[in-house]
């Protein structure tokens, strides 16, 4: 029985907490946060221990892992004193909030020879998963542009972090994710409306060797709405990471001659096509996955660096304002 806890239980830590509540193989053992009213709750209702200050946890407890979902300018000092207690670490995404934090812990968890994983879930999101293979296929083709939307009212949670490291860092990480490659050029247009000190919406283009990726991502929108879209020689295809829904549309052309030799390419009705996706909860994969990379001393499945990557690119871009 693997033993867990979870620092911090906001929007996301809450549902670390749940998930190792719910697994068969893991016991819930302590959970902990600033709010003591909250902390109380969550430990009542999963039946653990509740602490306000995590290093009286990780001193008291015996634990086998912890999710770390505290805000990320904590990140690397929770991270780096949980490191000298425990093996096993679930952070949040991003790594940090700066290159030079992230790689302090990168540096301090290869010294303790920890296992240690950043949350970029939207890489254990079926819907993306089932996307690879077909771009890996090419039953697209070459791929010529790809559009990503995510937008919609931040959670209360949310005071003090910009939308780019915050919420654009996922699509980020999903295009390397996808064609494993970094842009050549970035060009942005980044403001804040409603937030004071961070940017809180921003139209971002990325272009790479072969590709350009466009990325939609706000505060703003009042509707939630998580879509990518990926337009090939072949056909093109569009993803719902909240409903988990993908379409295949596969171009219909013929080519006719004329009697002088000359061509003319004709479009017909594209093949549409509703692609069968097994729908799971992409952090219960995440938790789980992690949890098997434990039991059998394997590597995590998202390499670091790629998380590093990320985060130097979400932070490329915030510097790279064209208004």
């Amino acid at each position: 029985m693997i033993k867990a806890a979870v620092i911090g239980i906001g929007n996301m830590g809450r549902h670390h907490a749940r998930i190792y509540f719910e697994l068969p193989n893991t016991e819930l053992v302590a959970i902990c946060d600033i709010n003591e009213k909250i902390g109380l709750e969550m430990a009542n209702k999963y039946k653990c221990t509740y602490y306000k200050e995590y290093s009286d946890m990780i001193e008291k407890e015996n634990i086998d892992i912890v999710t770390i979902a505290v805000p990320t300018k904590l990140h690397k000092k929770v991270t780096i004193d949980c490191l000298n207690k425990v093996s096993n670490i679930l952070l949040e995404k991003p790594i940090a909030e700066s290159v030079e934090d992230a790689k302090e812990i990168i540096n301090f968890a290869r010294e303790k020879k920890a296992k240690i994983m950043i949350g970029h879930l939207e890489r254990f999101n079926p819907v993306v998963i089932k996307l690879k293979e077909i771009i890996q296929s090419e039953e697209l083709g070459e791929i010529i542009t790809i559009v990503s939307r995510r937008v919609g009212l931040p959670t209360p949670q949310i005071k003090d972090a910009s939308v780019i490291v915050d919420l654009a860092i996922h699509d980020l990480d999903i295009f390397n994710f996808l064609f494993q490659r970094k842009p050549t050029a970035i060009y942005s247009l980044i403001g804040n409306k409603i937030k004071s000190s961070k940017e809180d919406h921003a139209d971002i283009l990325l272009k790479f060797d072969t590709f350009n990726a466009f990325l939609q991502v706000n505060w703003l929108t009042p509707v939630k709405i998580r879509n990518l879209s990926v337009t090939g020689s072949k056909g093109y295809a569009e993803i719902n990471y909240i409903t988990q829904e993908l379409k295949l549309y596969k171009n219909n052309t013929a080519i006719e001659y004329d009697s002088f030799g000359d061509f003319v390419i004709k479009f017909g009705n594209p093949l549409e096509l509703d692609i069968h996706i097994t729908k799971e909860e992409p952090l219960k994969k995440e938790i789980v996955t992690f949890l098997d990379c434990i039991e059998k001393n394997k590597e995590v499945p998202i390499p670091i660096n790629d998380t590093l990557e990320a985060l130097e690119l979400a932070l490329k871009i915030r510097n790279s304002n064209n208004n």
